[in-house]
């Protein structure tokens, strides 16, 4: 406990536990987040690579259909960690930034170097989505006030995220969770709140108050693992996933915002990590997020397909089980 006293927690209260000392929460056996000397350390190195004002991608902004069969499951790409989950018949987004920036400010801050893989006005109707926690790049209150308008989904994030979403989305249908939660969605389909190594914050005043977490989305055809935003912490919690839900037929998995590792690597884990974490948590097939359309590290923007690439050979095993998905890029994923 500092000398001084802490600020109340503005968003959750709840008893201490294993992550959560009855005002912040933590890592447990983790690193916390580095102090803002070390921000300003990196801020000032002048080694962030330069990426192109506009990037587009490839690949055309998808139409999806309105559901897919029960059996199959298709992933589509938006941009950054914000993807479209089809299976089951039930349409999951993960993450939504729909945003030009992800900051506090309209005017400044990260923007965004492609368009959304999906136009909002072509999205097919949303029954669910995934917010795994607070950081801008994450969670839209902008984007959010568009789904509550157009679609009504039911939002699953962990605790206290909640809090910031309500105050900015009156009536938005929200389940708040920690970790180990199990959440029935009916026609035996599920979601799991599942432990990640990250933080939260907002502002200045605000770090840790609000719980960040991956989620699994269990279906009678697919088990689906969303890691949200993760250092690889020794691979503790892909071990976890293993161990839990035996496997997976998808795992989508951060690959961007690594640079520099002496202050990245306890939140953000990089290619080669995510392989390792791919292989631990027993996926079958795993797609990258979390890089190329936001700049919010140091690494060039193509730097982590072509690191996970190589990091896929060095392992000798094939480049179409973890694929580095572009905006508007859909993949039919087969089955495990």
């Amino acid at each position: 406990m500092a000398a001084r006293k802490r600020a109340a927690n503005r968003y959750y209260s709840g008893p201490p536990s294993d992550h959560f000392d009855g005002t912040l929460f933590f890592n447990p056996d983790g690193k916390p987040p580095g102090r803002f000397a070390d921000l300003l350390k990196w801020q000032l190195s002048g080694e962030r690579a330069k990426w192109p004002a506009a990037n587009p991608s490839p690949f055309h902004q998808a139409r999806p259909d309105e559901r897919v069969d029960s059996g199959a499951l298709r992933l589509t790409m938006v941009g950054h960690s914000s993807l479209l989950i089809q299976t089951a018949g039930l349409n999951i987004l993960t993450d939504p930034v729909w945003s030009q920036r992800v900051s506090p400010l309209s005017f400044a801050g990260p923007k965004r170097v492609n368009a959304p893989g999906i136009a909002f006005s072509q999205l097919p109707p949303i029954d669910l989505v995934l917010v795994s926690h607070n950081h801008y790049d994450h969670l839209d209150l902008a984007t959010l006030k568009r789904l509550k308008a157009t679609h009504d989904p039911l939002v699953i994030t962990p605790l206290g995220n909640d809090a910031i979403i309500d105050a900015a989305v009156p009536g938005m249908r929200l389940s708040a969770h920690d970790w180990g939660d199990r959440i029935d969605l009916g026609k035996d389909a599920a979601v799991h709140v599942e432990p990640v190594h990250h933080w939260s914050a907002r502002g200045t005043r605000d770090r840790r108050m609000a719980l960040w977490a991956g989620f699994v989305v269990e279906t009678p055809s697919a088990k689906i693992y969303f890691a949200g935003d993760t250092g690889f912490h020794g691979g503790a919690n892909y071990r976890l996933m293993a161990e839990k839900h035996g496997g997976f037929r998808l795992a989508i998995l951060p690959i961007g915002a690594y640079e520099p590792r002496w202050f990245m690597e306890p939140q953000h884990q990089n290619p080669e990590e995510a392989v390792q974490g791919m292989k631990l948590c027993n996926a079958a097939h795993a797609a990258g997020c979390h890089w190329g359309t936001f700049q919010l590290t140091n690494e060039p923007i193509d730097e982590p397909a072509r690191k996970l690439a190589e990091a896929l050979d060095a392992e000798r095993l094939p480049r179409e089980r973890f694929r580095a998905l572009r905006p508007g890029e859909a993949w039919d994923v087969p089955a495990a």
